[in-house]
């Protein structure tokens, strides 16, 4: 029988590389669009409604917020599987643990693994949250993210939640933006350095970004 692409390592690599690019690009894209509740209600409000408008009049209403719905769910479940069965191939190829214990990797390579299950769980409750309302703390309003946003994070639990999620999904983008390029063979010995930085610079920015809203609303700035 021919053996697939996906079938082997670097192919499984490869789709952690690409749906990983995807969900970065989302990911820059949410934080900017978060940020919008610093410009006030009516900004972020709009750019709720913007969000389902998206591609019109080409698309119909919400078409176009489902279209990136779909990929980003294909994204994340292309990028779980493959981290989880390239997981599972490493632990059989190495059925005993090494007899020295020697850290040989950086903290956030360490703690893949266990930051994307984090990341996972936090992405069910944050839809739940802000985008169903089913566990929302307040009375949620259906195309009203300002409030919403103050509700959620109003309460002391929910800020580590969603903090502790950002941390863990900084750690993620510094080791995975890099891992990445390597896999798509775009590093080399010259541009590693750089590849190194901007997946440091870019790990930082997200985590500031995402984790402003949270203390905006703590702090009184966002009220």
């Amino acid at each position: 029988m021919t053996r697939t692409l996906w079938d082997s390592t670097v192919g499984k690599k490869t789709v952690m590389a690409v749906s990983g690019i995807v969900m970065l690009l989302y990911l820059v894209a949410h934080m900017i669009g978060n940020l919008k509740i610093f410009f006030g209600p009516e900004e972020i409000n709009h750019y709720a409604v913007w969000l389902r408008t998206m591609g019109a009049p080409v698309l119909h209403h919400e078409w176009g917020l489902w279209l990136v719905r779909v990929v980003l769910v294909a994204a994340v479940v292309a990028h779980a599987t493959s981290a989880y069965q390239l997981s599972r191939r490493d632990i059989k190829a190495r059925p005993s643990k090494y007899v020295h214990k020697k850290a040989r990797s950086s903290y956030a390579t360490r703690t893949m693994r266990w930051g994307g299950i984090i990341l996972g769980l936090f992405i069910v409750w944050h839809i739940l949250d802000l985008t169903t309302g089913t566990v929302h703390p307040g009375g949620y309003e259906h195309l009203h993210p300002y409030q919403n946003i103050i509700d959620t994070f109003s309460t002391w639990w929910s800020n580590v939640v969603y903090i502790v999620a950002v941390v863990a999904l900084g750690f993620h983008v510094q080791h995975g933006f890099w891992s990445a390029a390597q896999t798509l063979g775009v590093g080399s010995r010259t541009r590693d350095r750089v590849l190194k930085t901007t997946g440091n610079v870019l790990a930082v920015l997200l985590t500031a970004g995402f984790v402003a809203v949270p203390v905006g609303v703590m702090t009184g700035l966002v009220s």
